[in-house]
């Protein structure tokens, strides 16, 4: 559906973009994970014709994006970071305004509209005027302006940013149902939960490049990222710790507390067994499943946020 090859953006002396690749198939939900500042927001401005590139290639649905930049734009939506809507207008007004600019015809239009207002969530508030909406409910008539023309790629730049957490689960609920009508989305977050939610595949981003892209479980294979237990006993020796240590070689002791980098379904409960076994009380356990952002922090040396 979409190709990326060798994508480079600079702008002055700041290299924003990198010489990235990437695919996304048809019909999934595609993740560009990354702190502020990775170069997200470029790559999709480039992917939906708003910014030319340097260098690289960008293929949509098969169409050269360079050389056939309006077949492109017919089939993609672009839910930008700002929210771009008139505040003197009404719900109804905006969508119809935008829907006009793609030039559907007039009952199809309003048609359509009756139908992303319900999608969205807001058929009771269409006639008020969006100075009047929240954040949450603004960023949700930005999503239906950019859906309006029923493109096959929908192009999402942080599209949470700034909203409270009822409007962000409904959010992710309008993304869902798009997609499970067929509708492929590039998604871009620096927030880890959301990319687990939502996306299929990842490209984790930073700095410009691309660091890795895959499934979240090829994604912790690739990082050798593995979960740990820590327990926390009341007293320990180093007698009993070498007998651990036989066990799991990857053992390290911080006072009282041990870790184990291990799989804890499988192996769990053999920990559990040699502690009783060398009569050791266990006064606390905890375990730390791997999650995107300790592969993160793996693969980038930081925390997203940094």
């Amino acid at each position: 559906m979409i190709q990326v090859t060798n994508l480079s953006k600079s702008f002055d002396q700041l290299q924003a973009v990198k010489k990235i690749s990437f695919s996304i198939n048809k019909g999934e939900v595609f993740g560009l994970l990354g702190p502020n500042g990775a170069g997200k927001s470029t790559t999709i401005n480039m992917m939906s014709t708003i910014l030319s590139s340097d260098e690289g290639i960008i293929l949509i649905d098969g169409n050269d994006i360079e050389s056939s930049p309006n077949t492109c734009k017919t089939l993609i939506g672009v839910v930008p970071q700002e929210i771009s809507l008139y505040d003197d207008f009404t719900a109804y007004e905006n969508l119809l305004f935008w829907g006009q600019l793609y030039k559907i015809p007039s009952k199809e239009l309003k048609e359509r509209i009756e139908i992303i207002l319900e999608l969205i969530g807001l058929s009771e508030r269409k006639n008020d005027l969006v100075k009047t909406y929240s954040g949450g409910m603004k960023r949700r008539i930005n999503i239906a302006s950019a859906i309006l023309h029923k493109p096959k790629i929908l192009f999402m730049d942080e599209p949470t940013v700034g909203v409270d957490p009822q409007s962000r689960n409904r959010i992710f609920e309008i993304v869902e149902n798009l997609n499970k009508e067929g509708m492929t989305i590039v998604y871009t977050t620096h927030y880890m939960e959301e990319v687990e939610r939502l996306c299929s595949r990842i490209a984790i981003i930073d700095d410009g490049k691309i660091v890795a892209q895959g499934t979240q479980s090829e994604l912790q294979k690739e990082s050798n990222v593995k979960e740990t237990i820590e327990i926390r006993f009341q007293t320990i020796t180093s007698t009993q710790v070498e007998i651990l240590k036989e066990a799991f070689p990857s053992l390290i002791q911080n006072n009282q507390t041990i870790t184990v980098a291990c799989d804890a379904n499988k192996e769990l409960s053999t920990i559990i067994s040699i502690c009783n076994t060398v009569k050791l009380q266990i006064e606390d356990l905890k375990l730390n499943k791997v999650n995107l952002e300790t592969i993160f922090l793996k693969l980038t040396g930081k925390q997203l946020r940094d």
